[in-house]
């Protein structure tokens, strides 16, 4: 039975739907044990080496208010490097992405982070690009979503979905190995309605399925 360990919802993204759509992305797996915990407890949890965690959270504790928080410390950071190079594996989805220090090294592990998304929801296309190890099947649904624009180090990592919408067009989903583990980074989705819809909880769940295989 494989452990995954996930911490989902802040200021943004509400905890009862990540939830709910993660739980749905992993039903096919039998081999699954989820486990939801909490920032403060991710120190405690990464020393039990789970197989896998998925993190659907920005570092913005109060992102409204005129003094912001935030949760990443650079022990939190570097403890996390460790862990997917010691053989851990990693998914940031959606806020996972977001609001982390460029420059610390969760950021540098996951080759790439959220720059923006437009103030108006829109449709927004996903597509597969390519042969990978996410996903064999081609990919191709909408979605009313708040678009995330990234920013990849492509050379570096592998690029298995992109976006695109009236705003433009993104990568989307990215993968690579780093050190002994691996690294999966999937923007998809905010809303109810998409965290909901049956191909992208497909896709979510082969990415969480290749982390810990």
């Amino acid at each position: 039975m494989k452990r995954i360990l996930a911490i989902v919802g802040d200021y943004y993204h509400k905890y009862e739907w990540a939830q709910e759509s993660l739980l749905k992305a992993l039903q096919p797996y039998q081999d699954v044990k989820l486990v939801f915990t909490e920032t403060g407890q991710l120190l405690e949890k990464l020393g039990e080496k789970p197989d896998a965690v998925v993190l659907f959270k920005e570092d913005r504790v109060n992102p409204n208010e005129k003094e912001v928080s935030t949760w990443m410390t650079n022990e939190i950071s570097q403890s996390i490097v460790d862990y997917v190079e010691n053989g851990g594996n990693w998914v940031a989805w959606h806020a996972g992405l977001a609001s982390f220090p460029v420059e610390g090294s969760y950021t540098q592990m996951l080759r790439g982070y959220f720059l923006s998304h437009p103030e108006k929801h829109q449709s927004v296309r996903y597509v597969s690009s390519g042969e990978n190890l996410i996903v064999s099947e081609t990919i191709n649904f909408n979605i009313m979503d708040e678009h995330y624009f990234v920013h990849v180090d492509e050379a570096n990592t592998n690029v298995f979905l992109r976006s695109e919408s009236v705003d433009g067009e993104s990568i989307a989903g990215w993968y690579h190995k780093y050190g002994n583990g691996r690294v999966v980074c999937l923007t998809p989705a905010h809303n109810q309605e998409g965290l909901m819809n049956s191909e992208f909880l497909s896709v979510l769940g082969k990415c969480v399925h290749w982390v810990s295989e």
